[in-house]
């Protein structure tokens, strides 16, 4: 039997669609403009050339701007994922008094202004003297990214069956055996997806990075800032195709792991 179209189903796909090409024409626009021959912006592109990638990873600014992200990246990573799955555990497991007001507080930097945050913060490391460091980027963009980790292994915390632990620790597995080859496989895609997300905060925070910036110290976005209040490069375009192809991916990435884990539990 032929199966009725609803126009209002119709109508609705139709309006998501239109909202989604919205909404993403914007960031697309830049591909092509990055494999433009001409010396400035233009859409459409004049000619084709990989010039301007060839100039980002030639020109000292950019690429050394490039590794401090991807190094300052991973050490934020690292650090949120081994706290963000300690405060989850402690906040899903514990039994004290003002848990709930212990979440709001860990969840507070994704609710308050970025132009805030950025103020305060720089605020406090003038007083401590790491305005300009890595030690300062990466306690900074931590703090931004432990509310994604905390969030993810949450979810993944409450939803598996902890009887699995009880039967490791009844047949003589102590806490971190437990943890090791129980708990943590479990909980895995919850994890992973937080670090990825953590990963694509540092890796794309802009606002506080650019009230903690230093010559010696300047990630990728705050180049790019830099860049378009002095020049017109289309080497920014390109800088701007890899960020968008890159951080696509690990969304990507991110949504195929949280999927496969709900498929899993």
């Amino acid at each position: 039997m032929r199966r009725r179209v609803r126009p209002g189903r119709v109508a609705l796909v139709v309006f998501v669609t239109l909202t989604g090409v919205w909404l993403v024409a914007p960031t697309l626009v830049v591909i092509p403009m990055s494999f433009t021959e001409a010396r400035t912006f233009a859409f459409p592109p004049k000619g084709f050339t990989f010039e301007w990638y060839s100039n980002f990873f030639t020109d000292r600014q950019w690429y050394d701007a490039l590794f401090t992200s991807l190094r300052i990246a991973v050490l934020v990573t690292i650090v949120s994922v081994v706290v963000g799955t300690a405060a989850a555990f402690g906040l899903v497991r514990g039994r004290f008094r003002g848990k709930g007001l212990m979440q709001a507080f860990i969840l507070t930097p994704t609710i308050v202004p970025v132009v805030v945050v950025g103020v305060a913060i720089f605020a406090t490391y003038l007083r401590w003297r790491i305005s300009g460091t890595t030690l300062g980027f990466v306690l900074a963009h931590t703090a931004l990214a432990i509310p994604f980790v905390v969030v993810t292994v949450s979810a993944s915390v409450r939803t598996f069956d902890r009887r699995l632990e009880r039967a490791a620790s009844n047949l003589g597995a102590g806490p971190w055996t437990i943890f090791r080859t129980v708990t943590f496989p479990l909980i895995r895609p919850g994890v992973v997806s937080g670090a990825l997300f953590a990963f694509i905060t540092s890796f794309d925070e802009v606002v506080v990075s650019l009230f903690i910036q230093s010559p010696m110290v300047r990630t990728l976005p705050v180049q790019m800032f830099s860049s378009v209040t002095r020049e017109i490069d289309p080497t920014l375009a390109a800088a701007s195709t890899m960020i968008v192809v890159f951080t696509t991916t690990l969304i990507l990435l991110t949504l195929f792991l949280q999927t496969r884990g709900s498929d899993a539990r």
